[in-house]
C-alpha cells in the first residue's frame, strides 16, 4: 500500500463487510453517540473531503474525523510533509486546509452519511477556536475534536503552548459555550502531567479525551545531501513506534479520570494497524480506538478488517463484550 493510493480519490475500498461479520457486537456508546464499531478514522488521514468520509464508512469505519480546520486557508509546510522510515512515520504539514468557509461547503451534507463524523478545529487564539467551532458544527457534525497538542507547526499546539493545563481548560471552556455536542480535546505524548492535562479538558467541559496526537518532534537526515528530508525539517513521530507510547497515555489519562470520579470516554490513537492492537488500547480503558497507521498499512478496508479481528480475538478469550475488558489492565 502506498502512501498515494492511500489518498488518491479514485482508489476503491475492497468493500469489507459493513460490520455484519458474525459474531459479537462491537458497537459503543461515544458520548451519547452510537458507533457499529469502536474503530475511528483519525483527523488527517482521509478526512478532507465527503467524498473520502464516505469511503471510509463503506469500508467498516465506525466514525471518521474530518481533517483539521481554520478560520482561514493554510498552505501548511512545503513538500516533502510526510516520510516512512523504519517502524515510524514522521509527518510536518502544517494544518493545510481551506478555511472554515470553504470546508462548510464541503462538508454540509456530512449528517447525511451512515456513520458519525467528528470536526476538528484548530486556531491560534482562543476567540478562534470558539468562532471556528460555532461556524463548523453547522455543517450537522456529531462531535467535535478540539487537537492542542501538535508539535511541528508555529502558532499551534504545543508550539504554541496550548497543551497546558491552563490553556487546555481555557480553550475548552470556549469552545464549550459554543456547541452542546460531545467534544474531545486531543493531548500531546509528550506531557510529563498527562492527566492533568486531561482532568483540565474535563474540568473546562471536554466529554472525552484523544489520546494521543503524534510523538516528538522527531528528524530524519538524508545522508547524502546532509540536509534533514522534511522541509520543516523535524515531525510528529506516528506510526508502530508511536504505539506502545499512545497505550501507556490511554493508561495513565484513564487512571487519573477514574481517580477523580470522571467517566468521560478516550480514543486511544497511535500506532493500531490490528484487533489485538485495539484491544490493548480498550485494555488500558479507551472506548474507541483512532487508526491512521492501519490506513496507511491496510489500505482503506482496515477498519472492517480491524473490527473483524476484533472480534476473533475476543472469541479466543471468550470475552462477550468490550465492557468486560476495558480498563482490566488497571486491575
Amino acid at each position: 500500500m502506498t502512501a498515494a493510493s492511500t489518498l488518491d480519490p479514485s482508489y476503491r475500498c475492497d468493500r469489507m463487510p459493513r460490520d455484519n461479520t458474525p459474531g459479537m457486537d462491537l458497537s459503543v456508546d461515544l458520548c451519547g453517540v452510537e458507533l457499529r464499531n469502536p474503530t475511528v478514522m483519525a483527523s488527517g488521514i482521509l478526512g478532507t473531503s465527503i467524498d473520502l468520509l464516505r469511503r471510509a464508512a463503506d469500508c467498516g469505519a465506525g466514525a471518521a474525523t474530518i481533517k483539521s480546520i481554520s478560520a482561514e486557508e493554510r498552505k501548511g509546510h512545503n513538500n516533502p510533509t510526510v516520510i516512512a522510515t523504519g517502524s515510524a512515520m514522521l509527518n510536518a504539514v502544517g494544518y493545510s486546509n481551506p478555511g472554515v468557509e470553504a470546508a462548510m461547503e464541503e462538508f454540509a451534507g456530512v449528517g447525511d452519511l451512515d456513520i458519525p463524523v467528528l470536526g476538528s478545529v484548530i486556531g491560534q487564539e482562543v476567540p478562534e477556536f470558539a468562532r471556528v467551532a460555532e461556524r463548523l458544527m453547522e455543517c450537522g457534525f456529531d462531535a467535535l475534536e478540539i487537537p492542542l497538542s501538535c508539535p511541528h507547526t508555529p502558532g499551534y499546539g504545543t508550539l504554541a503552548g496550548h497543551g497546558t493545563p491552563e490553556a487546555t481548560e481555557g480553550i475548552t471552556r470556549a469552545v464549550r459555550q459554543v456547541t452542546d455536542r460531545p467534544l474531545f480535546v486531543k493531548i500531546s505524548p509528550n506531557v510529563q502531567g498527562l492527566g492533568e492535562v486531561a482532568l483540565a479538558a474535563v474540568e473546562g467541559g471536554a466529554d472525552g479525551i484523544t489520546a494521543v496526537n503524534t510523538l516528538g518532534p522527531g528528524m530524519v537526515i538524508d545522508v547524502d545531501s546532509g540536509e534533514p528530508v522534511l522541509d520543516f525539517d523535524a515531525g510528529g513521530v506516528s506510526g508502530p513506534a508511536l504505539r506502545p507510547v499512545a497505550v501507556r497515555c490511554v493508561y495513565d489519562v484513564y487512571a487519573a479520570l477514574q481517580r477523580e470520579g470522571h467517566d468521560a470516554a478516550i480514543i486511544g490513537t497511535g500506532g493500531v494497524s490490528t484487533g489485538e492492537h485495539a484491544l490493548q488500547m480498550v485494555m488500558a480503558g479507551a472506548t474507541a480506538v483512532g487508526m491512521g497507521t492501519a490506513v496507511y498499512q491496510r489500505g482503506t478496508g482496515a477498519f472492517g478488517r480491524v473490527a473483524d479481528e476484533m472480534r476473533g480475538e475476543c472469541r479466543r478469550l471468550e470475552v462477550e463484550s468490550l465492557d468486560e475488558i476495558r480498563g482490566c489492565a488497571h486491575g
